[in-house]
């Protein structure tokens, strides 16, 4: 932090001055307030900024995270969201102690970017009533929300809100492709906050703020309700972790070097969500709008974080009474410019162009984080994705016939060559043998005919689990049920655990038909042949 501290600062005002209108406009989305918002940019940034895993991540409020509070404000209250920051923040710490943070990489990029895509068409929606100037409605779904809000604008326009609004947004967008580094969303608040004054606009105001940070108070603790808001706190604890996680990643590919801490920052988050609360804070992430911004604009360090939550803080207790002033609409187009930044449109595109198992876990999970809980769309699109690359997996698992080489049998004339292929068949089991492509070959073995001996060669088997064991068994039981002897040759090391423990080889392996070498076994098949009488007895 002392290598660059000017840089740093300079890096903080920055951010500063975007999360401002990001945190008003956050804090009034979720309902909570803008003062809730303006307590988490400024508590939860500082203590993310110290504690957390990543030197240039920014944490505070998030359109992601005002979605999931929506409801828990409409059922419990302003108390019930500021007791599920504390139970999120304790899971959060909990995660990073059990080491968590490492399966973030797991989550694949189409999740995250249908998220993301979801994500910005809620943020878009939940600016509609303000946007049109007119009360938004109780409701869980923004999109209703929306719609109301229009039906209702309709029955009685008026339009100074939708202007300003459209002029805030279109002064981001058009100003951002400009100059990316000027921090137009400011600009654009105090100019339209000054016309709106000057012109005495009939719009809706952010109203008071107190002027500075509550006194810390853990008065909204209710034990009695801790059963009921277990389960939102689960969810505002991964979309947490999901989201600060995701940030920190993208921070990396930005910077380049050393990595962040994902346990860290799980406990650097969690300690924010702990005591935010007692602030009157909302639950806060990690940003990923205001940690790009904190990047470009030059961060070397923890410092650049911590100088925009602590100019937040200076704000806050000398400003008050004109941020108060500001137009609910010229937030509302703050955040709509934000909700149309968010959207990569290469990005989508190029996913969209890969293959349609990307475009088809993209779109689910956009459309289930528009329609569905935030964290139950992650959830979804985690599962698509796996059923895809399970199926992927399994189309790699072959049985391929394969002919007797001569190789196998140096001594023998064609014509005995011959006579040995029309009673000895080789099968080759190749890749994962697994419970998505077992059935499969289960069937395709099971129609082997006209056949005495089959010889089933697996040295090129990459897995086995349970159900690939069983239905291997299954398959050789069937075949030997028609009175086909069957020999295995070439099990790889690692896989004889599932085979003995399911009793699928023990059997064979006591009647001397499991073999290391393929050419072990069809020597083995030879002799049975022959001492059976099937196959006369051939020279060598």
């Amino acid at each position: 932090m002392r290598r660059h501290p000017r840089q740093d600062l300079l890096a903080g005002l920055t951010v500063a001055i975007v999360a401002l209108p990001l945190a008003l406009g956050f804090g009034i989305s979720s309902g909570m307030g803008a003062a809730s918002g303006l307590a988490t940019a400024v508590v939860a940034g500082s203590l993310a900024a110290v504690f957390g895993g990543s030197r240039v991540q920014v944490s505070g409020t998030s359109g992601a995270m005002t979605v999931i509070l929506l409801p828990i404000m409409s059922d419990h209250g302003a108390a019930g969201v500021l007791m599920v920051g504390v139970l999120a923040g304790l899971l959060l710490i909990l995660l990073a102690l059990a080491r968590a943070g490492r399966y973030i990489s797991l989550v694949p990029a189409p999740v995250v970017a249908g998220f993301t895509v979801g994500m910005a068409c809620v943020i878009g929606l939940q600016q509609v009533p303000h946007a049109l100037g007119v009360p938004a409605r109780d409701g869980e779904k923004v999109a209703v929300v929306a719609w109301h809000a229009l039906l209702d604008f309709l029955a009685m326009p008026h339009w100074w809100a939708m202007s300003v609004t459209l002029v805030v947004a279109a002064m981001l967008l058009l100003g951002a492709s400009v100059r990316p580094n000027v921090p137009f969303s400011l600009v654009a608040v105090v100019l339209i906050t000054i016309a709106a004054e000057l012109a005495g606009l009939p719009l809706a105001r952010i109203g008071d703020l107190p002027a500075g940070l509550p006194t810390p108070s853990l008065g909204f603790l209710d034990l009695s309700a801790l059963p009921v808001l277990l389960a939102p706190a689960v969810a505002v604890a991964a979309l947490a972790a999901l989201e600060s996680l995701l940030s920190a990643s993208v921070s990396d590919n930005m910077i380049g070097g050393r990595r962040h801490d994902p346990d860290r920052e799980l406990f650097g988050q969690g300690l924010a969500n702990l005591v935010t609360p007692m602030f009157g804070g909302m639950p806060g992430t990690g940003a990923t709008v205001r940690t790009a911004i904190n990047v470009r604009s030059g961060a070397q360090s923890r410092l650049a974080a911590l100088a925009h939550a602590v100019i937040l803080g200076a704000i806050v207790y000398t400003a008050a009474g004109l941020v108060s002033s500001v137009p609910l609409a010229a937030l509302a187009g703050v955040l709509l410019a934000t909700s149309v930044r968010m959207v990569e449109v290469d990005s989508i595109r190029a996913m969209f162009r890969s293959t349609r198992g990307d475009a088809l876990v993209l779109v689910l999970t956009a459309v289930a984080t528009l329609t569905l809980d935030t964290v139950l769309a992650v959830i979804v699109g985690l599962v698509v994705a796996g059923a895809m690359a399970l199926r992927a997996i399994a189309r790699n698992a072959r049985l391929d016939a394969e002919p007797l080489r001569h190789d196998l049998q140096p001594h023998h004339t064609e014509d005995e060559h011959a006579l040995l292929a029309e009673h000895i068949v080789t099968y080759r089991l190749a890749g994962p043998l697994f419970f998505a492509a077992a059935h499969r070959l289960l069937v395709e073995l099971s129609e082997v005919t006209d056949v005495s001996v089959v010889v089933l060669r697996m040295s090129r088997v990459t897995t086995i689990d349970a159900s690939g064991a069983l239905v291997l068994g299954d398959a050789i039981g069937r075949l030997e049920r028609r009175g086909i002897l069957v020999y295995v040759s070439g099990i790889p090391d690692g896989h004889h655990q599932p085979l003995e423990a399911l009793g699928v080889i023990a059997r064979l392996d006591r009647a001397g038909q499991v073999f290391t070498t393929t050419t072990e076994a069809i020597s083995a098949a030879r002799e049975r042949l022959h001492s059976t009488g099937i196959v006369p007895r051939l020279a060598g």
